[in-house]
């Protein structure tokens, strides 16, 4: 069942226990408002109509509460999300490669694009423009400034409830802070893990990064175009609390209610070729193609 179907399903739950009380009501020829009792109509039938037309806006009620964004309390957890870019650009054209593990974003666990009117001015950040070229790159293109632009209307206008992400600057600033501080291009290569043409066990990478950073991080796969029985390792998330302290990428409430929010408003994005990778299934760690390849 989707999330879609789900919330509907729970709505008609609500709405057949509201309709119940109603018909309690009715039976008793009582209404209940607001915490007081009120004698009911004599006549049955007008009660069994303005009972269900309670139902009915209470409903109402309920369901705008279902797509209420979420974003507008303060986040709980914010995502490090890392990219292996050999992985992606198996999957897509890409103008330029690189060596190390690149950035894809810094997302909050509170919905998505907040305040379309916060436009992204690239001259607001342009003294970080030379850390963003090398380590949050567009691979797409030879420029990112675009890729700037939507991962700040995406994802940066829904972290700025906390001071320290709370402009431009700011935000993307503290993803390069955090970048460089889960160096996972170093922590996987000083266990030994390295882009080969070996295999490597799912256990022994998410130990690595779990023991270094000290939390479980989420660890994303991508099928393997050559049919073998193996994965590619492609993503790897880093969940943060508001303190930025690493903590487990768990799945919690807010996390269940953005997305639901997220299905209501049609807040639907392309699907991502990225999995969580499977426990048992070895892992493929891609050598970089030397073509156009970034140091």
């Amino acid at each position: 069942m989707t999330t879609f179907a789900r919330a509907l399903t729970r709505c008609e739950y609500i709405y057949s226990d509201l309709c119940c009380v109603a018909t309690c009501c009715e039976s008793k020829q009582e209404v209940v408002v607001s915490g007081a009792r009120h004698k009911a109509n004599d006549n049955p039938a007008k009660t069994g109509f303005k009972m269900r037309a309670i139902a009915l806006v209470t409903l109402l009620f309920l369901a705008y509460g279902l797509v209420t964004p979420f974003y507008l309390q303060p986040w709980s957890k914010i995502t490090l999300t890392l990219h292996w870019p050999q992985t992606f650009c198996e999957t897509a054209h890409c103008k330029q490669h690189f060596k190390y593990w690149t950035l894809h974003g810094l997302w909050p666990n509170t919905g998505m694009n907040c305040n379309n009117t916060w436009k992204f001015n690239m001259s607001e950040i342009q003294d970080l423009k030379p850390d963003m070229d090398k380590y949050w790159p567009n691979l797409l293109h030879p420029t990112s400034v675009q890729f700037w632009s939507y991962e700040w209307h995406k994802h940066g206008t829904c972290a700025t409830s906390v001071e320290s992400l709370n402009s431009q600057h700011k935000y993307f600033s503290k993803a390069l802070e955090l970048y460089k501080q889960f160096d996972l291009t170093n922590t996987l290569k000083n266990a030994g893990i390295e882009p080969s043409e070996q295999n490597y066990q799912f256990d022994d990478i998410e130990r690595c990064i779990w023991q270094h950073f000290g939390a479980q991080p989420k660890i994303q796969c991508v099928a393997s175009t050559k049919g073998e029985h193996v994965q590619v390792l492609g993503q790897v998330e880093i969940c943060l609390n508001r303190d930025f302290m690493p903590i487990a990428c768990e799945k919690s409430k807010e996390d269940l209610w953005s997305r639901v929010n997220d299905v209501l408003l049609n807040r639907f994005s392309a699907p991502s070729p990225f999995h969580v990778c499977d426990f048992g299934t070895p892992v493929h760690y891609p050598v970089v193609t030397e073509n156009k390849t970034r140091h």
